[in-house]
């Protein structure tokens, strides 16, 4: 098992530094945006690319910052049943929703993102259709590279939660709860 947790802590590492990749972009967008908008209505000053920048740079964040919020347990439950059960059930509800539903959601997306929407565009190096817009095959490898990170951090997240079924491992499953 040790073998598996090096493994997982690396995903950890690197799916950590592509969060706070994830928060510069998110930062980037916001002075992208707020520039564009002092140039437009302050200046009468505008162009295409900018705008497309900034759609770039919020789908980089929202694909790069997947991974990590699932790392830091951050993303949305269905409350119904998890709420309400044990720690140790919690556990198995992770690993069941891992296994049937993330990573083969995740497996999918990566190579249908690849297949029909990355390489396509790569293969004829696709660029905006509008005036003065950027290169739109970078931004579509965004999209299954971020599905692979995804699934990488489910499975790092499956051998957490199985090494902790077993003892081997200390893992908050603390959550936050939805306030009623």
């Amino acid at each position: 098992m040790s073998v598996l947790m090096q493994f997982s802590r690396a995903i950890d590492t690197m799916n950590g530094l592509f969060g706070r990749i994830a928060n510069v972009l998110i930062l980037l967008a916001c002075l992208v945006s707020a520039t564009n908008a002092l140039l437009r209505y302050g200046f009468d000053l505008s162009d295409n690319w900018p705008l497309e920048l900034q759609w770039y740079l919020f789908g980089g964040a929202v694909m790069l910052g997947a991974a990590y919020t699932l790392r830091e347990n951050g993303h949305v439950r269905v409350d119904l049943l998890y709420g309400n059960v044990s720690d140790r059930t919690r556990l198995y509800i992770d690993i069941f929703g891992f296994i049937f539903f993330l990573l083969p959601a995740c497996i999918l997306f990566a190579w249908l993102s690849w297949t029909t929407l990355f390489l396509p565009s790569w293969h004829v190096m696709e660029q905006s259709s509008n005036s003065g817009g950027l290169p739109r095959y970078p931004v579509k490898f965004i999209v299954p590279f971020g599905f692979l990170l995804l699934t990488l951090q489910g499975i790092s997240e499956l051998i957490k939660r199985v090494a902790m079924l077993r003892g081997q491992l200390e893992l908050k499953t603390d959550y936050e709860k939805v306030a009623q």
